[in-house]
């Protein structure tokens, strides 16, 4: 038996140009092995790193297919409940409030994830949470997808009963069940539906806007003029919190990656386009988010005060649309629009919640049972249980939840944005690129787990008014406030020494190309027998027939039950037979 000391450090800015070969053969091809979870890993890679060979869509593809899935009408509900509660000018406050925070929270997430084509559970796994513990921020994030998908699938649900006097649980069923088929085929399929749906979804909703407000000039000043319900006075409390009930869709980036993932390389010559791309459907989706639920207080006040329906029918997207398009066209047609509208956005948000849900539900499955069913299975469980919150009529207490859950999606997100911005290129104590494989992290990082969760259990705690009823409107800006100081402190506490557990991964072909790119590179997975691109590699601790080394798979890895292939610590001696 030797003894072979650990290579030196492999790191981030390593930029060489790729050999001439396209691939290197070093490893045995195995084919006798088990496929388990390599061929269903290749199903829109839900468990790893985003091949260059499958990212053939342009940038302006990938950020309208982002943008699309931010078509939901939820928006347009949650703007028009918080200007009844609130009044306009403390609404729009709190818009704007939550818009900044979550623009500039998202910004370093979208970069990461287009720069180096990796989704938000993987950015959180090497961004201070490690390889196990970021299944808590996987729960928060599937907790999103469902509550969201609950909340859209109620509003189509009443569109159809409002078109077609379908009985809500039906319309439940109805907008759930239609959803499963369309998200089978993953990214292709959501690519083209969101392109194709998009001008259209955009068309319906601006010009009957711009209509009411040239034909009703006056709308305006009612709209600026409206008090609320309870004839709010404009204050700094009421603005924050209406902005905690909108800071609920600060998990809506990791969604937004689960697209900007497949962006192409980055170089000199798309390096305008890329940028663009990357800021529109990254944190650029919150612009339009807050524009949307600004119309919805419009559209609020406006049913309230020149049409003078219920405050109940004011907040229902359904009867705001159908209220607008009554204006401009005759009933029949108005009801068919409206309708249209609701199914069409339904479908564009639905797909991409049930998507990412999956993925998000596979990455916790994956990692603790050792087991890959496909992603398909998750799909099924994920709109199982939105259909459950339909049933249970969660969109009546639409606020409450969000402004609850909004807690946790603060926490979560500003913690692995801090990470970013403060431990990785302000203290350099987190590693610069963000590492993901088993083997190569810790399990569990104190940095980003004692954040999250000191973040998340303290904000909650203010947010049911431990501190005061004063205090409790400021839950948001606390959870953000307290991931953003406790995060660069424990890595100060800690000197970084939880990020990663090993230096190196036991492969000397550079990880990224001479424009900081990933590698696009193959190596043999000796366990799966597939050929994967470098980034996606780690060297196996078990050598091969004649003691070469064998190389496996990010997502080989994660199946491995044994653990015979995951390489020691810095800290062992890595030894062959």
């Amino acid at each position: 038996m030797t003894t072979q000391t650990n290579p030196p450090t492999n790191t981030a800015s390593t930029a060489t140009t790729p050999s001439d070969t396209s691939r290197r053969m070093d490893a045995p091809r195995n084919t006798n092995a088990s496929h388990s979870g390599a061929s269903k890993g290749a199903e829109d890679f839900s468990l790893r790193f985003a091949p260059r060979h499958y990212r053939k869509w342009t940038p302006a593809v990938v950020a309208g297919s982002a943008l699309g899935g931010i078509a939901y009408l939820a928006d347009f509900s949650i703007g028009a409940t918080i200007g009844v509660q609130h009044g306009t000018i403390n609404a729009i406050g709190g818009i704007l409030i939550a818009a900044v925070l979550i623009f500039i929270s998202s910004f370093p997430l979208a970069y990461y994830a287009a720069r180096y084509n990796v989704d938000m559970d993987l950015i959180s796994r090497g961004s201070g949470l490690g390889y196990m513990g970021s299944i808590l921020t996987n729960l928060i994030f599937v907790s999103f997808t469902f509550i969201l998908f609950a909340t859209e699938g109620a509003i189509m649900a009443q569109g159809l009963k409002a078109g077609f006097g379908l009985p809500l649980w039906a319309g439940y069923l109805v907008s759930s069940l239609m959803i499963i088929p369309l998200v089978i085929y993953g990214m292709k399929f959501l690519a083209k539906l969101q392109s194709w749906t998009n001008p259209l979804w955009l068309v319906m909703m601006i010009l009957p806007m711009a209509y009411l407000v040239i034909k009703e000039p006056q709308s305006v000043n009612t709209f600026l003029s409206y008090t609320g319900e309870n004839h709010s006075p404009v204050s700094f409390a009421a603005m924050v919190l209406a902005a905690g009930v909108c800071l609920s869709l600060t998990a809506q980036i990791a969604e937004n990656i689960d697209y900007l993932r497949f962006m192409p390389p980055k170089t000199p010559e798309n390096s305008r386009a890329w940028w663009t791309a990357v800021i529109m459907g990254g944190p650029g989706w919150v612009i339009l988010g807050a524009i949307k639920q600004i119309i919805g207080v419009f559209l609020a006040v406006y049913i309230i005060a020149t049409l003078n329906q219920s405050t109940s029918l004011a907040i229902e997207p359904v009867n705001q649309f159908l209220s607008l398009y009554s204006e401009m066209m005759p009933g029949w047609l108005a009801l068919a629009l409206a309708v249209f509208l609701i199914v069409v956005s339904q479908i564009k948000i639905n797909v991409t919640n049930a998507y990412c849900g999956s993925l998000a539900w596979t990455n916790i499955y994956s990692r603790t049972m050792k087991k890959y069913p496909g992603r398909v299975v998750f799909v099924v469980v994920n709109v199982g249980i939105s259909l459950a919150l339909m049933e249970f009529n969660m969109f009546q207490v639409l606020g409450f939840v969000l402004s609850f859950y909004s807690n946790f999606a603060i926490a979560w997100i500003f913690t692995v944005a801090a990470d970013i911005v403060f431990n990785k290129y302000l203290l350099k104590l987190s590693p610069m690129a963000p590492e993901f494989r088993r083997g190569m992290l810790h399990n569990v990082n104190p940095v980003g787990v004692v954040s999250v969760l000191a973040s998340g259990t303290i904000s909650v705690a203010i947010f049911f008014g431990v501190c005061g009823d004063a205090i409790a409107p400021f839950s948001p800006l606390f959870a953000a406030a307290i991931a953003v100081i406790v995060t660069p402190l424990m890595a100060i506490a800690t000197k970084g020494e939880y990020y990663l557990r090993r230096s190196h991964d036991g492969i000397d072909i550079p990880m990224y190309d001479e424009h900081g790119n990933p590698n696009h590179e193959t190596l043999i997975c000796a366990v799966s027998g597939e050929e994967v691109e470098r980034p996606d590699m780690i060297a196996s601790a078990k050598p091969g027939p004649d003691g070469e080394t064998q190389y496996v798979s990010s997502l080989a890895l994660t199946l491995d039950r044994s653990g015979e292939h995951v390489l020691p610590s810095d800290k062992e001696p890595y030894s062959r037979s």
